[in-house]
């Protein structure tokens, strides 16, 4: 059944290759960028096969040594070489299950993060501020690009919203765990009593769409100029350079003040919009999915409480899987990467219970 998959892969591959050399494919960049994904994509899986196939071949062939071979000391290094044949075949049965299953086609695009304040008032506003810190470190660590494109200040510091791009290999097929309610439990700034309060903050990360993705017409969008009220030093409050736009057929409203510059603001804007509307149907892409199978890991409910950081015992929790570790000061300081590898885990072990693969 394995060796079945695997073949027509193999012979998808080849099929892809070579439509990829079409001129008719070529002069179409929409499909040309989908078909070369996709080469890309299939590749691990068909260096897998060349590998288990040629594992496949040894136990063979040792089997038949064995069968054959009288001498007991070459029959016993031939049964060592076939016991480490087959452990090697079965991690690597394991290793193609996994690769088998099938990824979420966004995984690859780079991402647009949202966190917002959520119930807290100042405090709430605080923790959208350190979950902010938390991902530009994490991103740093990952040497991905971050781009400031809109934000909010709160009162008390931190931000009432804050946008970001996120760009770099995989970045979405990572970040997308990230979506959800983020919960804080912690004595805050602003208390005097002493008490532990308990705040949220929201974080939506969507996959950042291609311009191939989304299709726009100029007459559905509305353009709107404006002082800039962030920094950006000499010109806010000055200049025009603030740009806030309306897709009139959707009401999604998006502005970008971060640059000097209209014409850039207008570029990240317009970047924005584009992946919200793209979003729209990533969504019905998801609850599509969750219609099929009911996962723990949920990356499509964005009003789902997913993590509590809890300050006084110095723990985060993931409630999706349960997981709890209590290091809590390196977590806020971007060290995230085990809690979406747990994540990761839990979810490919989901889809291959499922038989997914």
């Amino acid at each position: 059944m394995l060796l079945e998959k695997l073949e027509a892969i193999r012979e998808r591959h080849a099929e892809v290759g070579r439509l990829i050399n079409d001129p008719d494919i070529m002069s179409d960049m929409k499909r040309y960028i989908q078909l070369s994904k996709e080469y890309k994509d299939l590749q691990p899986i068909i260096d897998a096969h060349k590998e288990y196939s040629n594992v496949l071949d040894n136990i063979a062939s040792t089997k038949e040594m064995l069968g054959k071979e009288k001498d007991p000391e070459f029959r016993e290094m031939a049964k060592i070489e076939l016991d480490e044949l087959l452990n090697r075949e079965e991690a690597m049965e394991e290793e193609i299950r996994l690769l088998l299953i099938p990824s979420d086609p966004q995984d690859d695009k780079n991402a647009i993060v949202e966190i917002r304040a959520g119930t807290g008032g100042d405090e709430a506003a605080i923790f959208a501020g350190d979950l902010y810190r938390m991902y530009l470190k994490f991103c740093e660590a990952k040497r991905w690009k971050t781009e400031l494109v809109d934000m909010s200040e709160g009162t008390s510091g931190g931000f009432k919203e804050v946008i970001f791009n996120v760009s770099g290999d995989g970045v979405f097929g990572l970040m997308k765990y990230e979506s959800g309610v983020h919960r804080v439990q912690r004595v805050p700034q602003t208390e005097t009593q002493g008490r532990v309060h308990t705040s949220a903050a929201t974080v939506a990360v969507l996959p950042e769409a291609d311009e191939f993705d989304v299709e726009l017409k100029p007459s559905d969008i509305r353009k709107e100029t404006f002082c800039s009220s962030g920094p950006g030093g000499q010109s806010v409050n000055t200049t025009y350079s603030a740009v806030r736009l309306t897709h009139v057929p959707t009401g999604i409203v998006v502005s970008c003040q971060d640059q000097k510059s209209q014409i850039k603001n207008m570029e990240k804007a317009m970047k924005v919009l584009r992946t919200r509307l793209y979003d729209m149907e990533h969504k019905k892409y998801l609850d599509e999915i969750a219609s099929k199978r009911k996962t723990m890991v949920s990356t499509g409910d964005r009003s789902a409480k997913i993590r509590t950081y809890n300050f006084p015992q110095g723990r985060m929790t993931d409630h999706r899987i349960g997981l709890t570790l209590y290091n809590l000061s390196a977590t806020m300081d971007g060290d995230i990467q085990e809690i979406i590898d747990a994540l990761q885990v839990a979810e490919n072990a989901e889809k291959l219970k499922e038989g997914v693969a």
